[in-house]
């Protein structure tokens, strides 16, 4: 299953990080405000509970996100993304996977992992800005699978219908997330139109 973001205010801000004049803190400010509307979204998504809290008046049934959540921004790019997802949700955990795309079989490999430890009440939200070929996706939901959890998100910024498609073909059982889904790849595996180089543009390192 896979889920689109819509509103006026973000197809502004993506419209921002389309642009290629975007100047680097520009590009940021909008990508962190892209990352809000993103956790907001996944945050409908997670586990809740019912619980009894006490006002200063009377007491009240709340819902609360049931269980341990660990967010895995998949290195580097998905750090872009982090500081969304703990604003919306301050108390998960944070895990890092770092994987390196091979620019001629455009297959990831892996470089680094710490992830925290896991239960059967444990959603995991894999955060990368680009589904692209979907392959550094998929790897990461390899990796975290073995791990105890109850569920898996994906949340990504542009997903393109390839990256969607694998998705869905190697992990059926994962929910994506995007604010936006492009036309297409190109003969390398940017998705098109896109906004380029996600982790580039971040980190200035064009």
């Amino acid at each position: 299953m896979s889920i689109v973001l819509s509103g006026t205010a973000l197809s502004t801000d993506l419209a921002t990080i389309r642009n290629s004049t975007s100047t680097i803190d520009v590009f940021r400010a909008a990508v962190h405000r892209v990352g809000l509307h993103l956790a907001v979204e996944t945050s409908r998504h997670l586990p809740s509970k019912e619980v009894t809290v006490s006002t200063p008046i009377e007491q009240t049934v709340c819902n609360v996100i049931d269980g341990n959540v660990i967010v895995i921004p998949v290195l580097r790019a998905g750090l872009g993304l982090l500081d969304p997802f703990l604003t919306i949700c301050p108390n998960v955990s944070v895990g890092f996977i770092g994987l390196k795309r091979n620019e001629d079989t455009l297959e990831p490999s892996e470089y680094y992992r710490n992830v925290p430890p896991s239960d059967e009440k444990t959603t995991f939200i894999v955060i990368d800005p680009m589904l692209a070929t979907g392959g550094s996706m998929s790897a990461t939901l390899r990796l975290i699978k073995p791990l105890a959890h109850q569920k898996i998100i994906a949340a990504c910024l542009i997903a393109a219908p390839e990256g969607i498609g694998r998705i869905q073909a190697d992990h059926p059982d994962v929910l994506i997330v995007s604010a936006a889904v492009d036309r297409q790849l190109n003969d390398v595996g940017f998705i098109m139109p896109g906004l380029g180089d996600a982790g580039d543009r971040l980190f200035g390192t064009l």
